[in-house]
């Protein structure tokens, strides 16, 4: 991560993170957000499947096993799968904030490489907020989660209404999810935020 650049990095006045009330409790996991989602979903057949757990304060952990379709160099895990990973577990403080928001940025560093077969012990927390500016941090070590680390992010999310990926989206996926109704339940409960 460059010095000078402070894109990810909070302004001086930028409140401190606060866990939202309605959040999934200490421990307990914070689902997916879409059922072929790359990062998160169970659907995708190669996808990370990354399943994210509630910390105690405005953090998740998640782990991420590496799998022979991961790999970039021959048996280690691809750069941008790992970056994915990181992005991911950022993505799902959603969940602790109870907000929707889009990676605006993503600044990633490599400390060490990733075997396929590893066991990725990924942490997220939420650092400040700043208007509808989100930054957080994220760091993945191997050997477990007291282990070395081998990757880490800071980031720069966007709140967003739902809108943004109705607006956006493939119409045929957006139609398909708005039918079901634990995603239509899920939306609701994180448009009460204003």
């Amino acid at each position: 991560m460059s010095a000078t650049n402070t894109a990810v990095q909070p302004p001086a006045d930028a409140a401190a993170p606060v866990r939202h009330p309605e959040a999934p409790a200490p421990g307990e996991p914070v689902g997916s957000h879409y059922a072929n989602c790359f990062g998160c979903g169970p659907d995708q057949p190669h996808g990370l499947h990354l399943a994210a757990r509630a910390g105690e304060g405005v953090d998740i952990t998640a782990e991420f096993t590496v799998r022979p379709e991961h790999q970039g160099a021959p048996g280690l895990a691809h750069g941008g799968v790992l970056a994915t990973a990181l992005d991911e577990a950022l993505g799902a403080l959603n969940w602790i904030l109870r907000v929707i928001s889009v990676t605006g940025r993503l600044e990633t560093d490599y400390l060490r490489p990733v075997p396929v077969g590893s066991v990725l012990h990924l942490s997220a927390r939420v650092t400040a907020r700043a208007g509808r500016k989100i930054y957080a941090t994220a760091e993945g070590r191997l050997d477990g989660p007291d282990g070395p680390v081998a990757v880490r992010a800071d980031a720069l999310f966007i709140e967003v209404k739902v809108d943004h990926f109705i607006e956006n989206g493939r119409q045929e996926e957006i139609q398909a999810v708005m039918h079901d109704p634990d995603v239509r339940r899920q939306a609701r409960a994180f448009e009460v935020n204003p």
